[in-house]
């Protein structure tokens, strides 16, 4: 701070200070303003809104641990350049395998952040990455024992197989567009950098395994970890906020009304009313359940559940935070055209 003020030439930082302090906290800024406000106008909302945001991020903080944990190590050892090298070779063999491990990896939409930016950075191309970002928030080992029991059998293998198939499309799509040059560059700035479609995997690396001997690898570990903890921690703050606010101010009854039905149109409804209406993937399960005993098509069903997985408010703003607005609306489009088309195939074969 000395040399600032006392550098003639440093003048123009002074003026910059608020600028940066500004961008910086500005997620918690207004997330706190809505808190404020709340506790203004509606002291009982401010103090349930509050409840559930720290509720919603313990119960994420498991997963977004893990995912934050493994993308530090693999960056302090030199690991994540074997991570790389091993996504060489046939684009659609990266895709399929991409899509696979999104459907078998445990993270929710929110806490597979870190391992894709971490992914994009060593340089893995993004039509891999997005093969497994789209797969990866709609199914889960854990989640098709729960949609089996609540569902049924069909229901989570239905399920399944749309988490596969729609992360193979997605980056089928992704690497059409990225022949192109359309793609490069897909992390915002600060972020990360590498992951296009054209772009190569960096060359192998020592890697250091035992990284705690070395004060380097140490310190860049904790950097990476605690840099990445604070990007996502303002960010599903203020998406939990306003998750809850949601809640609270649209009716479950309106929901239930808007999703009933059979036919074409419900589905179409459902894809897109999937995106604010989506509590979480263990939450929404019974509420499929409910609307479909009350006469919803199964295929409403499924496209509101896949819809909602991928596009829900914490996801979806994560995803803004992290990746450019060109790569946001690609990913938003695949996941909604994806659901669609889910819901439609399931309810075809459930006329069969």
């Amino acid at each position: 701070m000395s040399n600032i003020i006392d550098s003639s030439q440093n003048e123009g930082r002074i003026f910059d200070l608020p600028a940066k302090i500004w961008k910086n906290q500005k997620v918690w800024l207004a997330a706190g303003a809505i808190i404020l406000t709340l506790g203004i106008f509606d002291s009982t909302q401010a103090i349930e809104t509050s409840k559930f945001t720290v509720d919603a991020v313990m119960h994420v903080a498991p997963y977004l641990l893990m995912s934050i944990a493994i993308a530090a190590w693999a960056s302090a050892t030199g690991a994540d350049n074997l991570i790389a090298s091993a996504f060489k070779g046939s684009p659609f063999l990266m895709i399929i395998l991409g899509a696979i491990a999104g459907g078998l990896s445990p993270f929710c939409s929110c806490g597979v952040i870190p391992l894709i930016a971490a992914l994009l950075s060593m340089g893995v191309p993004l039509y891999a990455v997005m093969a497994f970002w789209l797969a990866s928030p709609i199914m889960d080992p854990s989640m098709f024992v729960l949609t089996s029991g609540v569902l049924g059998f069909e229901f989570a293998v239905g399920k399944t197989i749309a988490a596969i198939g729609i992360g193979t499309f997605g980056g089928l799509v992704v690497q059409l567009l990225s022949a192109s040059g359309a793609l490069s560059d897909p992390l915002r700035d600060g972020v990360g950098n590498g992951g296009c479609g054209g772009s190569k995997v960096r060359a192998p690396k020592e890697v250091v395994w035992s990284f705690w001997k070395d004060s380097e690898r140490v310190k860049k570990f904790s950097k990476t970890a605690i840099s990445t903890t604070m990007f996502l921690a303002q960010w599903l703050t203020l998406a939990f906020i306003l998750e809850s606010l949601m809640l609270a101010w649209i009716p479950a009854e309106t929901v239930t009304s808007t999703l009933g039905g059979e036919g074409l149109m419900p589905i179409l409804i459902a894809t897109l009313v999937g995106v604010p209406a989506y509590l979480n993937g263990y939450a929404a399960l019974p509420l499929v359940g409910g609307l479909i005993e009350q006469g919803m098509a199964s295929g409403a069903g499924m496209a509101f559940l896949v819809a909602g997985g991928v596009t829900s408010i914490p996801a979806a703003m994560a995803v803004w935070a992290l990746a450019r607005p060109k790569v946001f609306a690609i990913y938003i489009g695949l996941s909604l055209s994806g659901a669609f088309m889910t819901g439609l195939l399931f309810q075809l074969w459930k006329m069969i």
